[in-house]
């Protein structure tokens, strides 16, 4: 049996789970109703999941160049983001609507990530503008351009 080397095992688990993870969210989009409220989620689901399962089987042949890894360090440096963004698709979205939660979830990992310090009001003033920037991107794409219907609950 040949060895496999640390960081492949990681890029075939994530990859993987990753795959699982668009297939759910393709087959949700599929099997929902009204049908034309998701006819964009089932566009970007299908291509999603084609992705994915090409990065999987790819990263099973080792085809895939995976470096070193992910050290614990970078994991640990990771963690918040990964926890921010569980909340948002499994709680957040759903109970505050998808605009407002996108919108404190952007904010918050805009703030946790960037590396501007964060004692100056200068840089909470370019990250309320860049927020509400990328607000009104998501608005537009969803409700304006693409015409498409988007989770409303309390807020939006």
């Amino acid at each position: 049996m040949s060895y496999v080397s640390l960081p492949r095992v990681q890029h075939i688990v994530a990859s993987g789970f990753i795959a699982a993870v668009g297939m759910w969210v393709a087959w949700v989009s599929y099997t929902q109703q009204p049908a034309e409220a998701f006819l964009f989620p089932r566009l970007i689901s299908t291509v999603f999941v084609v992705l994915a399962v090409w990065t999987f089987v790819k990263a099973i042949l080792g085809w895939t160049k995976v470096g070193h890894g992910v050290s614990r360090r970078d994991f640990v440096w990771l963690l918040p983001g990964l926890i921010i963004a569980l909340i948002y698709i499994f709680w957040a979205a759903k109970a505050v609507g998808f605009y407002t939660a996108g919108t404190i979830a952007f904010f918050m990992l805009l703030s946790f990530y960037d590396p501007a310090p964060h004692g100056e009001a200068k840089t909470w003033i370019k990250r309320v503008t860049i927020t509400a920037g990328f607000l009104a991107v998501m608005y537009g794409l969803f409700a304006m351009l693409l015409k498409v219907y988007t989770p409303r609950e309390i807020f939006f």
